[in-house]
């Protein structure tokens, strides 16, 4: 049975601070707080904040009707089980559907990030205590992610009878991001199909949507293989599904925003045990387990859950490679909060994106693979087919080459480039989806020009633009094909029309 849970909270919404609540049209509630001459707030003994703010959630998890306690809390899918999560600081309420209410703290902040910040740098996540998907999103907002980006990822979904939280947390003297996914109204039971299926005819940004499906494929058939079912079938039970869809698509929302290369640290690996439905269970979950095929782990002696499911999926899929920590210089920094204290360090992931320094980029690296095969008895029919299914397992690009190989026989070299934890993923479909016998995979290093992504406004409507800079000569200039096409189609002009009115304005 597939993952997912509920969320059993206990709201109070006492603060303890006077509240401006200015209503809008639709619902919407501007909740301004003034927490900082407060006595008792930052005070609580486990959460370093107000004991009766807001929320008052206990760490117990019920998982298909059994209880277990997390370190994070936050959005696993074991089989329908109940969260109580521990959080205590401010919030910022904001509802994908029916009103958004902000709860506004006095915390200072750094400037938001642009789309396309990080093109061309380095996004490590230094995950020393884990990673779940409601701190990933809260540790990306910390960074600078605008909350509109995941708000509007969200709400381009058929989903309601939930709203988004986002808040702040003291650990270890640390003042955290904190994320969370609070359901208002039953949630029907969903399988990956439906939910591919959802994300696929959504209206999201293309790259998004790709993404969000690669992540949640990767959680799926972890599922699948699991419980020995096919990936069709797996089950997100109610609120859990809703948790994990919220997560993944506001992830890849945000990771697209930056636009970054993503490194990962190793993984610490809590033990334990948790009574499931159909038994005792081991920690790490199974489904942890195999959505981190590949990537390096290592135990602590912690009896704690610090690798979620979806955590485990979103860094699996993400990650270009992973290392202790990579050569680059640190621009900035983000904390997001897991929901408990754990007793032997900060319960944070942090993110930092950061310039490379040109260290890390040496042939060595392998930082990505080229994965080939020659074949020459592929139908043109089929070599399409197979291009598409290396770009949907995690390839970066792929392409088919006209060759003459042995006897003269005409043949077709089949490639994809893949960063290299997905290289296994993108070998496996080359050889299911072709009639080849074996394949080759060479390491490989790239260098990429520094990308940003900006917007103009033409007659036309706006249009991104993709620049291409660093020290190669004059930068590139290309407007973003879709957004071209979309205007076109719109106006009833020629798509060059519009791409010519983009590069006329970028260069203005």
């Amino acid at each position: 049975m597939g993952h997912g849970h509920d969320h059993d909270h206990a709201h109070g919404d006492v603060h303890g601070d006077e509240h401006d609540h200015g209503h809008a049209r639709g619902g919407h509630h501007h909740h301004e707080h003034a927490h900082g001459g407060h006595p008792d707030h930052g005070s609580h003994p486990d959460h370093g904040s107000h004991p009766d703010h807001g929320h008052a959630h206990g760490d117990e998890h019920a998982h298909g009707g059994h209880h277990h306690h997390h370190a994070h809390g936050d959005e696993h899918a074991h089989g329908g089980h109940h969260h109580h999560h521990a959080h205590g600081d401010e919030h910022d309420h904001g509802h994908a559907h029916g009103g958004h209410h902000h709860h506004g703290h006095d915390h200072p902040r750094a400037p938001l990030l642009e789309e396309g910040a990080g093109a061309g740098k380095v996004l490590f996540f230094d995950a020393f205590s884990g990673i779940a998907g409601d701190m990933t999103i809260a540790a990306l907002l910390d960074l600078g992610v605008p909350l509109l980006v995941i708000e509007r990822a969200v709400a381009a979904l058929p989903l309601d009878g939930f709203h988004l939280h986002r808040g702040h947390a003291h650990r270890s003297g640390i003042v955290a991001t904190s994320f969370d996914v609070h359901v208002e109204a039953p949630q029907p039971e969903r399988t990956y199909g439906s939910i591919d299926a959802m994300l696929a005819a959504a209206p999201l940004d293309p790259p998004v949507a790709a993404l969000a499906r690669r992540i949640f494929r990767r959680l799926g058939e972890a599922e699948a293989a699991v419980h020995r079912i096919r990936l069709e079938d797996v089950h997100f039970h109610e609120v859990g599904a809703v948790d994990a869809i919220v997560d993944i698509v506001g992830s890849a929302a945000a990771i697209v925003h930056i636009g970054a290369e993503v490194v990962g640290s190793p993984l610490p690996m809590g033990r334990g045990f948790v009574k499931a439905r159909h038994g005792i269970l081991p920690l790490p979950p199974p489904a942890a387990v195999a959505c981190l095929r590949g990537v390096p782990t290592y135990g602590v002696e912690l009896d704690a859950e610090l690798v979620t499911p979806t955590g485990a999926a979103i860094i699996a899929t993400l990650a270009t490679r992973f290392e202790r920590w990579p050569t680059f210089a640190p621009d900035r920094i983000g904390f997001g909060a897991g929901q408990r204290e754990l007793p032997d360090r900060p319960n944070l992931l942090r993110v930092v994106l950061g310039t490379r320094t040109g260290g890390e980029e040496s042939v060595g690296s392998a930082s990505h693979v080229l994965v080939e095969a020659n074949v020459d008895d592929l139908t043109g029919e089929v070599a399409g087919h197979a291009i598409e299914a290396l770009f949907a397992a995690g390839a970066l690009d792929a392409w088919a080459v006209p060759i003459t190989m042995k006897k003269g026989r005409p043949a077709l070299t089949i490639a994809a480039l893949a960063a290299a934890p997905q290289a296994d993923a993108v070998a496996t479909a080359l050889l299911r989806e072709t009639t080849s016998i074996g394949l080759r995979k060479i390491p490989v290093a790239r260098t990429e020009r520094p990308r940003r992504i900006t917007t103009v406004q033409t007659a036309y409507g706006a249009i991104r633009v993709k620049i291409s800079e660093g020290p190669f000569g004059p930068p590139q200039i290309k407007p973003e094909f879709d957004d071209c096409a979309a205007a076109a189609r719109t106006h009833g002009v020629p798509v060059r029309e519009v791409v010519s009115a983009a590069l006329s304005a970028a260069k203005g």
